[in-house]
């Protein structure tokens, strides 16, 4: 049975369930009645009009009782509070009857052929989410808000996106990929996590380059997949929901030529842009292409025609040399955050 459905005689349980595109290719870049059943009477209740949307609280919620708040929901736009209410909204129709959106949208991931089914909660990037009270916990506004902001605040197409989301974890098995070992000698100096940026963001270091055997790396593509959906989810681990939800990121070239990228690296390097464009919302803030060959640089400026305004501009793509590289980075992190090799103090890989 999938996590966050729950069937009809079965007991319930709970199951703990933009960003990382690599330079080297181009990026690809609900409602369902819940009856509340009432104790039975002799003469049927008369169903009242049913209220417009705007009558009721849409979080499904006492009007009176305000939402828990942190340091990110606290900085929501008006419009973006007013597109959180109608995403995860409770509408209630009648005294009998009431549509949740969030339960249906667990509903048509989990278990869309089950009419049986019912929601239960999960677990999503450490967040336990109640379909059915989602405006209990602040961090659950923060992760809606990310595919939210991810489809420019249109709702429907931000739960569709959520659909697809759970849909796909569900299938791909996130919590067996992060249990898988991936041999070390591979992919131990391709990427990892390594101090923060100025703002107590996360940074995390992919190296394409260097003294990595690339072909080894990429000489099986479903592996390198299941590993870069590891180091994702890993990053993602070092975000706290409350004051921090998204990370910076630098791709290392060093090494890297027009004439050494094959079939599988163009391969992976599709599959892995759409997966984190799809499936990953809002976790990039910044995002530093370094060591980039003059030859390549151009591929940068192919992106601006393919991605959106506001993604394009958290990229940047730097040159070579220590100077370059550090006059780039240090105005986003500070010297002791960054390692010796790119132009900073830490001792780092």
């Amino acid at each position: 049975m999938s996590p966050g459905m729950v069937g009809k005689h079965s007991g319930n349980y709970h199951e703990t369930s933009d960003s990382g595109g690599i330079l080297s290719h181009t990026p690809a870049i609900t409602t369902s009645n819940m009856s509340e059943p009432v104790e039975s009477q002799v003469t049927p209740p008369v169903v009242p009009e049913a209220p417009s949307v705007a009558a009721v609280d849409p979080a499904g919620e006492p009007a009176q009782e305000e939402e828990p708040q942190n340091a990110l929901t606290t900085k929501f736009t008006e419009e973006e509070r007013t597109a959180l209410k109608e995403f995860r909204a409770s509408i209630f129709l009648s005294s009998l009857y009431r549509i949740t959106k969030l339960p249906e949208i667990f509903k048509a991931a989990y278990s869309p052929d089950d009419a049986a089914a019912e929601p239960n909660s999960i677990t999503l990037w450490g967040v336990t989410i109640d379909p059915k009270h989602p405006a209990q916990d602040a961090r659950v506004s923060v992760i809606l808000m990310k595919f939210l902001r991810a489809r420019e605040l249109k709702v429907s197409e931000a739960q569709t996106m959520l659909t697809a989301t759970l849909r796909w974890r569900d299938e791909m098995k996130i919590d067996e990929i992060l249990a898988e070992e991936f041999p070390d000698k591979i992919f131990g100096g391709v990427g990892r996590n390594f101090g923060h940026d100025k703002e107590g963001r996360p940074v995390t270091y992919n190296i394409y380059g260097g003294d990595n055997d690339v072909k080894a790396v990429f000489g099986d593509v479903q592996r390198f997949i299941r590993w870069r959906i590891a180091l994702m989810e890993n990053s993602i681990k070092l975000l706290d929901f409350e004051t921090i939800d998204q990370m910076l990121q630098i791709h290392d070239y060093e090494g890297v030529s027009m004439t050494s990228r094959d079939a599988n690296q163009k391969a992976a390097a599709s599959e892995a842009t759409s997966i984190f464009q799809n499936h990953y919302p809002e976790f990039l803030a910044r995002k530093f292409f370094i060591n980039v060959p003059t030859l390549l640089t151009w591929m940068f400026w192919f992106f601006k025609s393919i991605l959106s305004a506001k993604t394009f501009a958290k990229m940047s793509v730097v040159g070579t040399g220590k100077n370059t590289i550090s006059a780039a980075l240090l105005p986003s992190i500070d010297a002791k955050q960054l390692p010796q090799r790119y132009g900073g103090e830490a001792e780092a890989f």
